[in-house]
């Protein structure tokens, strides 16, 4: 008969070890993922406040551009936290963000005429902002998913106290009964 285990529970003398996020490469990643998530909120928060007066959609599509900076913070949390479900998510609302800053980059430089109501930054600067916000998305997309495959979540059962020199591809422990090479 087979003994069913609840998920997370590890056998007695046994810890639960995550070797992918021990990795540099893994917390390099993670680092940089975290940092570009945060760079989006702050651009998208400038860009919103400093826009806000003229968006297309009035006060609610200002919120709704403030939800989505709120978006990009949770994500960088869950990042921080080694969660790597937000990842794709990330990159799928950065795809739809860098389509909207595509779109939207050429009209606030054709703003900058007499006669327009002026918005809170001047227009050139919030239109590099929003150019700025392009590449972003960019890394952001391509980072996410380079992170989403260094799979975080593996976990591994290893004997409590044994630190770095068990995990996968390394060799068991040596028994204390048998003779060690000299």
């Amino acid at each position: 008969m087979l003994a069913w285990m609840a998920v997370g529970e590890v056998r007695p003398g046994y810890e639960l070890w995550r070797p992918n996020r021990e990795k540099a490469q893994s917390q390099t990643t993670k680092f940089i993922v975290v940092i570009l998530l945060l760079a989006t909120a702050a651009l998208c928060f400038l860009i919103t406040i400093g826009g806000f007066s003229l968006l297309e959609g009035g006060a609610g599509m200002g919120i709704v551009c403030l939800i989505y900076v709120i978006l990009y913070l949770v994500f960088a949390v869950y990042v921080f936290r080694w969660n790597r479900g937000v990842l794709p998510v990330a990159a799928a609302l950065s795809i739809l963000l860098l389509i909207f800053a595509a779109v939207a980059a050429p009209s606030w430089f054709a703003r900058d005429k007499a006669g327009l109501d002026n918005p809170l930054f001047p227009e050139p600067l919030i239109g590099l902002l929003v150019i700025l916000l392009i590449p972003l998305q960019v890394l952001v997309i391509a980072v996410g998913m380079i992170a989403f495959n260094q799979e975080w979540h593996v976990e591994e059962e290893r004997p409590v106290g044994r630190g770095e020199d068990y995990g996968a591809g390394s060799e068991p422990p040596p028994d204390e009964g048998q003779p060690q090479p000299a």
